[in-house]
């Protein structure tokens, strides 16, 4: 297994899952049908969020009791945390002006953005692994153990499954095709990239799932797994081409219900730890005394890079078969995934 859900507190950390599954479905599906659903969610909300963040910071730089016990401070204080919340609010924000077709989003040039804004939330990935990577390599020469304590109080373990994975991740980079085949959807309700098919989904879910399991372990029960899955689920039931909207907007949600309610995955009944806590907790305050399981770390990243591999291999075949540049033009036209999805946006 993969995670330590078993004995009597499995019945709550399953249904902890479920309810961030469905709770993320139902979201997105809010934010997605309407304008005032977007625009709040994605607008509202983190304009509100970023005043309580700063006012958070002011108080803890004061000294303030009230502010240095917050749970935000004291569990998600770290630059990634923040980087992906505001990165994937971004994203959300500028799929909307290309669904609604407004502002930015009526110009030609601006149709490579859904390409950069996923490729800045890959590398900051791709910068955290590597930097577990590095501080395990150091945490090993000082101390005879890769364990290292991360700003936020959890115990990580770097090893070559991380370097696997950040290569993985830059792989996926380039498996992203038809830079510029961005459309709206007939009802305006998804911004559609008919190129982003099952393949790169496969791709990045395996990717993005390892990276979460080795950079975030106490948190991978949720992010790495009902996370992923919610966009992955939509896309295949009845939002095809919207994957990459619905990933950015679930992971926006996400992430601002995380940083300020940090104790619904780090405390509780909710609580899931990854098999590589070999000892079966997780605490700050003492050094685990055992060598993390890595098997199942080492084997995703092999995986991993196996899958981003392989896609990438598949895009090479198919645009040289095509004689096309895949990045200017829709490589994947004429599979099933690729015409359902076209059959979506408007005319």
């Amino acid at each position: 297994m993969l995670f330590q859900v078993y004995g009597e507190g499995s019945i709550w950390q399953v249904l902890g899952w479920v309810l961030v599954f469905t709770a993320l479905i139902v979201v997105n599906e809010i934010a997605r049908r309407t304008k005032a659903g977007g625009y709040t969610v994605f607008l509202a909300i983190p304009a509100a969020l970023t005043v309580y963040f700063i006012a958070i910071a002011a108080g803890a730089a004061a000294g303030a009791d009230w502010a240095l016990n917050n749970q935000t401070y004291i569990h998600m204080n770290s630059w990634f945390h923040y980087a992906k919340l505001y990165a994937a609010t971004i994203g959300c924000i500028g799929f909307m002006f290309l669904k609604y077709n407004v502002w930015i989003g009526k110009k030609a040039w601006f149709k490579p953005f859904p390409f950069i804004i996923v490729a800045i939330n890959i590398l900051i990935a791709v910068g955290s692994d590597f930097e577990n990577a590095i501080r395990g390599s150091i945490a090993l020469a000082e101390t005879g153990s890769r364990w290292w304590l991360s700003s936020e109080g959890v115990w990580l373990y770097g090893g070559w499954w991380n370097w696997a994975n950040g290569i993985a991740g830059l792989i996926n980079i380039f498996l992203m095709t038809g830079w510029w085949g961005i459309y709206s959807s007939k009802k305006q309700q998804d911004m559609l990239w008919p190129d982003m098919t099952w393949v790169y989904i496969l791709a990045y879910d395996v990717w993005n799932f390892e990276y979460t399991y080795l950079n975030l372990p106490t948190h991978s029960w949720y992010c790495g797994l009902a996370l992923l899955l919610a966009p992955t689920f939509a896309a295949m039931f009845w939002n095809k081409g919207g994957w990459i909207q619905n990933r950015a907007n679930t992971l926006a949600i996400w992430c601002m219900f995380a940083q300020v309610f940090p104790l619904f995955q780090d405390q509780g009944i909710f609580a899931v730890l990854p098999r590589m806590y070999t000892d079966g907790v997780m605490d700050p305050l003492a050094h685990p005394t055992a060598a993390a399981d890595a098997g199942a770390m080492g084997f995703v990243a092999v995986l991993s890079i196996g899958v981003n591999v392989a896609c990438a291999a598949a895009l090479i075949k198919r645009s040289k078969a095509r004689g096309i540049n895949p990045y200017r033009n829709e490589i994947w036209k004429g599979t099933r995934d690729f015409e359902e999805a076209m059959a979506r946006r408007e005319a």
